[in-house]
């Protein structure tokens, strides 16, 4: 018996192009973001004018536009007009040493081997001076350091910095000086209503499949959905999911099944803000091997480990997993003075984060 007998040929696939359902991938009109986009345009056109644009602060939940939005807005730059653009994601690029060398990269600046950040950032300030720039940092809350934000602020004459963020209270946790010096205007990004959802939804169906692949009933369980949960990518993932399945069955449509099926999977799709970043699973990991000690020992642990973090830093996090339930801490008092120490929260697991 074959295994692949009943798959669907090449010829024969629902899906004309996968990308148009990634969530990363930018449509060529982005739809029900025009009035934010404007106003982020309204904070750049300064430097089309050889002044200094106005620095902001995006924040909204996940899946709401707000990365495509502003990458619309950067790709559009880069092909109308002489500013550079920058787009760094925090995430991945975390450290100040990152991303510098990621503002590197994307200027075309290869002269990176065995400097320093400061030299780093005097090189790549003197080139980025010479015009104008948009640098966007996305997902900025998950920033180990940033110093370098600081440094951008104090050194790049024509600017707009765009911090982003699911976190509306991130301002209250960056450093002061930072703050200060930014001087940031605020737009917030809220959920799609739910005829945007289905617009957005059917627009990417209408780019990623064959035709008449979802009757409207069917679709309409998708769409009502991502809806409820305020997040074009879940929508996008149950579209995926559903075709696959129907695929699977050999089917030229997608039935009510296996959109029900989708649906039911949909809790091994997380989208969550608060989801442990690696660096955080890995001081929890560190706490449940060494019980007993204080926040400055296991400090001294982590980055004789070979993950260098400031003190402040390795602090705040700590303090961060305890309200997320994932630590405990206790102050004591012996003979070297007060200490902070940290123990694991034995009732949850790091995937219930």
């Amino acid at each position: 018996m074959s295994l692949f007998k009943d798959v669907l040929k090449d010829s024969e696939s629902l899906i004309i192009d996968e990308i148009a359902l990634d969530f990363e991938y930018i449509p060529k009109i982005l739809k029900h973001r025009e009035n934010e986009q404007k106003y982020v345009a309204e904070c750049i056109k300064p430097l089309l004018q050889e002044r200094n644009g106005k620095n902001l602060f995006i924040f909204g939940k996940s899946g709401v536009g707000k990365t495509a939005a502003i990458k619309w807005i950067l790709r559009d730059l880069e092909n109308e007009t002489d500013v550079i653009p920058v787009y760094i994601n925090c995430w991945k690029t975390e450290t100040n040493y990152k991303i510098i060398n990621e503002i590197c990269r994307q200027i075309g600046y290869k002269y990176v081997l065995n400097k320093k950040t400061d030299e780093l950032i005097r090189d790549v300030s003197k080139i980025l001076n010479k015009k104008s720039a948009v640098l966007v940092f996305d997902e900025v809350d998950k920033l180990i350091e940033q110093g370098v934000i600081y440094s951008l602020v104090e050194d790049i004459y024509k600017k707009t910095i765009i911090l982003i963020t699911n976190n509306k209270d991130f301002l209250s946790h960056i450093d002061q000086r930072v703050r200060s010096r930014l001087i940031l205007e605020s737009l917030e990004f809220k959920p799609y209503n739910k005829e945007e959802t289905r617009s957005i939804l059917k627009e990417r169906t209408d780019y990623a499949l064959v035709k008449d692949v979802f009757d409207d009933a069917s679709f309409n369980l998708i769409a009502d959905r991502a809806f409820e949960l305020g997040d074009i990518r879940t929508g996008l993932h149950l579209i995926r999911e559903a075709v696959m399945i129907a695929e699977n069955n050999s089917c030229k449509n997608v039935k009510k099944e296996f959109i029900e099926e989708a649906i039911k999977k949909l809790d091994d799709f997380k989208v969550k803000d608060n989801d442990l970043d690696a660096r955080e699973k890995l001081m929890i990991e560190l706490v449940k091997l060494n019980p007993g000690k204080n926040i400055k020992e296991l400090h001294t642990i982590f980055t004789t480990s070979g993950d260098e973090i400031p003190y402040r830093t390795f602090f705040e996090k700590i303090k961060k997993l305890e309200k997320k339930g994932a630590l405990t801490t206790k102050e004591t008092e012996g003979t070297a003075g007060k200490a902070t120490i940290v123990g694991c929260n034995e009732n949850k697991k790091i995937d219930e984060f």
